[in-house]
Formats: C-alpha cells, sequence, structure tokens
C-alpha cells in the first residue's frame, strides 16, 4: 500500500511540475488596471506665473520635467517649485503625478 501511495505522490509531483512550466499559476502580464483614471489638466490656470504644459512620462518628476524644459539645473529652491507646481494645479500634488496625465509646469526661464 505504501509503494501506491509512493507511486500516486510522485506521480503528482511530475503533473505539478508539468503543469507550472507549461501553464504557470501567475496572472497573465497583460491584465488591465481596473480604476486606473488618468486626469488631464487643460485649462490655463488664473495665476501670474509663466508655465508650459507637458504629459508624464515614465521616470519622470517634476524637478526632471522643469530642468529638462530649462536644459540646465533649478534655478529656484525645490519648495518654491513644489509651491508653483501646486498654484499651477490646484488639488494636484508634485509626489502624486500619474504617467500619461498632463499639467502645468512653472517656467523659469522667462
Amino acid at each position: 500500500m505504501k509503494k501506491l501511495f509512493g507511486f500516486l505522490f510522485a506521480i503528482l509531483i511530475i503533473y505539478v511540475i508539468y503543469f507550472d512550466l507549461t501553464i504557470g499559476t501567475l496572472p497573465a502580464s497583460n491584465s488591465k488596471q481596473v480604476g486606473a483614471k488618468v486626469e488631464t489638466v487643460s485649462k490655463k490656470p488664473k495665476t501670474d506665473i509663466h508655465s508650459f504644459e507637458a504629459e508624464v512620462q515614465p521616470g519622470e518628476t517634476v524637478i526632471s520635467i522643469v530642468e529638462h524644459k530649462l536644459k540646465k539645473p533649478l534655478p529656484v529652491s525645490i519648495t518654491d517649485l513644489i509651491e508653483d507646481f501646486r498654484k499651477l494645479n490646484p488639488g494636484q500634488t508634485p509626489e502624486k503625478i500619474q504617467i500619461g496625465a498632463t499639467y502645468h509646469f512653472p517656467d523659469y526661464s522667462k
């Protein structure tokens, strides 16, 4: 009887390994995100700060977007940049910008 259980257990292990290698047990990588919504800021805010619009790409931050636009290091403090970003995009925080969304960024080139 022990030999029969050992044989069935070995068959079960082989089947599980075969199933895992051919079909897999992890979800597919092309699954959709449910409830993900990308907001876009469309109208120009009513401030005296010069600004430009840019779409956020993967890996970008508010600082990197502004520095890329200026093609030089940031000429103001990070605190001033955060305050200006919040004035230009009411209700948005620079820490929570979303990939694919368009925001207004302060333009310090003028």
